[in-house]
């Protein structure tokens, strides 16, 4: 790709070219145009009254039946945006965004509906040296809204030079806002839950955005500065870290029915399993009842993970409130045949991984590196 001869005035000597700027926000907007279509003829579908990057884009939410609730999360990826300048590799973190929001808001027994971020960044330079990164993080910002089956509505690119600092000349942070709709009778309170429901894990083959300080640092400390290059079992260690994210929340969506759709599965709720792991979100979703949940059977993490807690010394307790440990998502049901069938369907894999109990604890067996089909036990505090 050539370069802009363009001579760089006083703000662009400071690091920040609007020009090229706003050329990265057309890219953007492109992509988000491209989003749309995910929401055409449902709820949601987005309204354009004139196309232009910096123009007005809105949904209908006239005649709503009574009941109905929106609300917003926020997230982002922390960290996680190192591995992809590490390994020079961006159109998979878009998945990691969209995961965080999209994946907390079915917890609530929510339709995620519309995205909007936030892409803070040291410098696009004076030149279109770096707008392949930026067609990168386009890729997988259209990749990822569908697979979440939302519309990106909005946008915010900023230069911040002297604030935003990573491992390259490029670096950024990314931070998103989701809009959510639910129907007050379909939100899930936690007093759903009854002895005896299901609980079905969702395989996660990925760190998804949680616990990257630790491993960062794990790997630094055994490999050095360029971890990132070391081979484990034949491609580089970066490239397992960086592994996206699975996007949960369409087929809980499809499950458990949308805003405005009926579902095909009796759920009672729903745990994101991200910082804190299964024993505090297990937990979170447990307190309102009081009760507790025996798991028998859950997937192994992958073997990077394993990898890490290794070298980290890591006990497996400990593990299981770091990272995900291969779980991504928890669905408490009295269904759990059909909950696994319809994960199949999405290209998911699912397992029946215990039960519902009276007693306020968790109990797991370990898949973990140092504690394998030993059985945890932790109590839960009210």
């Amino acid at each position: 790709m050539g370069t802009n001869p363009k001579q760089p005035n006083a703000y662009a000597q400071a690091g920040v070219d609007v020009d090229i700027e706003a050329e990265a926000s057309r890219m953007m907007f492109r992509a988000a145009q491209a989003t749309f279509v995910n929401r055409e003829g449902d709820f949601g579908e987005v309204i354009v009254p004139f196309e232009d990057f910096a123009g007005v884009r809105a949904i209908d939410v006239g005649n709503l039946p009574e009941g109905s609730l929106m609300s917003m999360g926020f997230d982002g990826v922390g960290t996680k945006v190192e591995l992809a300048e590490r390994m020079n590799k961006h159109d998979t973190i878009a998945f990691d965004l969209f995961a965080m929001v999209c994946d907390d808001a079915v917890v609530r027994g929510a339709e995620p509906v519309l995205v909007g971020s936030n892409l803070d960044l040291t410098t696009l330079g004076t030149d279109d040296r770096y707008l392949p990164i930026m067609e990168e993080l386009c890729k997988g910002y259209v990749e990822a809204a569908r697979e979440a089956n939302v519309a990106v509505i909005n946008g915010e690119i900023a230069q911040l030079p002297s604030r935003v600092k990573g491992y390259r000349e490029f670096a950024y942070n990314w931070g998103a806002a989701l809009v959510w709709f639910v129907r007050k009778e379909k939100m899930f309170t936690g007093m759903e839950i009854g002895v005896g429901d299901a609980v079905v894990m969702l395989r996660e083959k990925g760190f998804r955005s949680n616990g990257i300080s630790l491993v960062r640092k794990t790997f630094k400390k055994h490999y050095g500065d360029t971890w990132h290059e070391h081979e484990f079992e034949g491609k580089a260690l970066g490239l397992h870290a960086l592994h996206p994210s699975t996007i949960y929340s369409r087929l809980v969506v499809s499950l458990h029915g949308g805003f405005m759709s009926e579902g095909s599965t009796e759920i009672h709720g729903v745990v994101h399993i991200t910082g804190g792991g299964i024993i505090e979100k297990c937990a979170r979703v447990l307190r309102p009842s009081g009760l507790g949940m025996r798991l028998d059977t859950l997937f192994a993490p992958c073997s990077a993970m394993q990898h890490c807690q290794h070298l980290a010394d890591l006990p497996d307790a400990d593990a299981y409130k770091t990272w995900n440990m291969g779980q991504g998502m928890a669905i408490i049901t009295p269904q759990p045949e059909q909950v696994v069938a319809g994960a199949k369907e999405f290209g998911v894999e699912a397992v029946i991984a215990g039960e519902i109990i009276e007693e306020h604890e968790l109990s797991f067996v370990s898949q973990g590196e140092f504690q394998q089909g030993e059985r945890i036990v932790v109590p839960l505090k009210d």
